[in-house]
């Protein structure tokens, strides 16, 4: 697929410790205060205002019915050069469902355990790479400890979490990337 294409050219699978084979499509759009919202596709790169979120996320393909877990890293903190910070964890909710019977569009039915935080690359860094997965949610992922509100986003480690609650492979997935401000 296209999108696994361009994941394996950003150097991103090994960069997350994942074998990215998607089986759907995740779709993730953006809502934008003035103008048509802004829909990801692999690679693309964005503003920074453009990305103040939350996004919405849609499923394009066989995925099976959910629930589905959603995560966000950024693997370029604080710069790509030494991402001595990465990963940062930007996003990690589960419980998502079709919103309806024939829509695409996904909805959580309980609150994220890391609400969505825009990129804020700093002032003079190269843009980074923030990178959108989509995961069938276990059983265990309810109940794990390991991310909990409290917990800090640096040095997250996604398929250390993936391995730990069971989510195995993410099944789709999408990336942008973002630069500091010009003012910045």
């Amino acid at each position: 697929s296209e999108v696994k294409r361009v994941f394996d050219q950003a150097h991103i699978p090994g960069n997350i410790s994942l074998t990215f084979n998607p089986k759907a499509l995740l779709e993730v759009t953006f809502p934008e205060p003035v103008g048509k919202s802004i829909v990801l596709h692999a690679g693309i790169q964005l503003p920074r205002n453009a990305t103040a979120g939350p996004p919405n996320f849609r499923v394009v393909g066989s995925a099976g019915r959910g629930p589905f877990v959603v995560a966000a890293v950024d693997l370029d903190a604080p710069t790509p050069q030494t991402p001595t910070s990465a990963q940062i964890r930007h996003f990690l909710g589960g419980n998502f469902f079709f919103e309806s019977r024939n829509s695409l569009l996904l909805t959580n039915t309980t609150p994220a355990l890391s609400q969505f935080r825009q990129p804020t690359p700093p002032a003079g860094s190269d843009p980074h790479r923030y990178v959108f997965l989509l995961f069938e949610q276990s059983t265990a992922f309810n109940g794990q400890t390991l991310v909990t509100p409290a917990t800090s986003i640096a040095n997250f480690n996604i398929s250390q979490f993936a391995g730990a609650v069971g989510l195995g492979q993410p099944i789709g997935g999408t990336f942008m990337l973002v630069g500091p401000d010009p003012s910045a």
